[in-house]
Order: structure tokens, then C-alpha cells, then sequence
């Protein structure tokens, strides 16, 4: 048995206000803070998951470097340099809000264009406010279907979901569904 340590640049895509700073700081940190900073250009975070077996019992111990990106613009110059190296994403909806998760598709496919084959999870963030959200799981369970990847259900304000969404784009990395 052999052990792997594997460091991934990971994106944190969505619209702007969806939550993904938000995200990153309750996976990273364990915190969460009610005020809204908007992200301008990109933070890097770094944290490793737990190591995650192989089906020849080889545990592969992956270290993430979490790019929050500042909210998605198609055409921006900069968009494609921070895409550029990526291993996979966390493509950021806020559930109360289905028109955020409808523009997934569209950044996946500017995203896949730079970072092509790396693996992508759709995250509905803002799940503590499920009853306001009644559209957006018609709409994350419609996009997750059409992009034909793994979807989560999460909340950065109370951290439901996060460690597990980060976990499944982990064990997408390392090839383990």
C-alpha cells in the first residue's frame, strides 16, 4: 500500500453574491461573518481533505488551493488566466436565487474551454434558507442533470453541506466517484 499526496488548484465559480467567499471561509476556517465583502480578482486559500481510499487500499491525500474568484464575467481577459491550470471547480448557485444556478452551464463551458476534462460540482449554497428557495431546487436539479455532474446542497452560515461538497469534487480528482 502506497500513500499519494497530490496538490490541485481548485476554482470557485458563480455570479457575484452567491456565496463563494462564504463557502471557502467556513471549508477553510471554520467561520463565518454576515457582512458582504465583494471578492475583487482572486483569493487563494489552501486546505487538504481527508485522505480518501483507493480501491487497491492506497489512500491519496489531496491538498487544495482554493481560488475564490471574483463573480463570473464571460469575456473577461482575466477569468481565463485565473482558469488557467485549474484541476476541477465548485460551480457556486445561491438557491434562493435560481437565475445563479441557471448561469452555471455557461461557466462551466468557459471554464471546461481553458481547463478541459477537469471535474466540476454544482453547489446550491444558502440551503438555511430552503423555504425561500422552493424555484431553486427545480432549477439545481435540472442544471446538475443537463451538465451530467454531482450536485450539493450547503450553507455557509451554518456549514451544512460545505465539507461535503468539497469532498466530492476530492473524490472526483482522484477518480473515485
Amino acid at each position: 500500500m502506497s500513500n499519494l499526496h497530490l496538490q490541485k488548484k481548485i476554482c470557485m465559480l458563480g455570479v457575484f453574491g452567491v456565496g463563494k467567499t462564504s463557502l471557502t471561509e467556513r471549508f477553510v476556517y471554520n467561520k463565518f461573518d454576515e457582512s458582504y465583502l465583494s471578492t475583487l480578482g482572486a483569493r487563494v486559500s489552501q486546505k487538504r481533505l481527508s485522505p480518501v481510499e483507493l480501491a487497491d487500499h492506497s489512500l491519496v491525500q489531496v491538498e487544495m488551493l482554493i481560488w475564490d474568484i471574483e463573480g463570473f464575467e464571460p469575456d473577461s481577459p482575466l477569468m481565463h488566466q485565473y482558469y488557467r491550470g485549474a484541476a476541477g471547480a465548485l460551480l457556486i448557485g445561491d438557491l434562493t436565487r435560481p437565475d445563479t444556478l441557471a448561469t452555471l452551464p455557461k461557466i462551466a463551458t468557459v471554464f471546461n474551454g481553458i481547463a478541459p476534462g477537469a471535474p466540476v460540482v454544482v453547489v446550491a449554497n444558502k440551503q438555511d434558507l430552503a423555504g425561500k428557495g422552493a424555484r431553486g431546487f427545480e432549477v439545481l436539479r435540472d442544471v446538475a442533470r443537463e451538465m451530467d455532474c454531482p450536485h450539493q446542497l450547503a450553507s455557509a452560515k451554518t456549514g451544512e453541506g460545505v465539507q461535503e461538497s468539497f469532498e466530492a469534487l476530492g473524490r472526483k480528482l482522484v477518480g473515485k466517484r
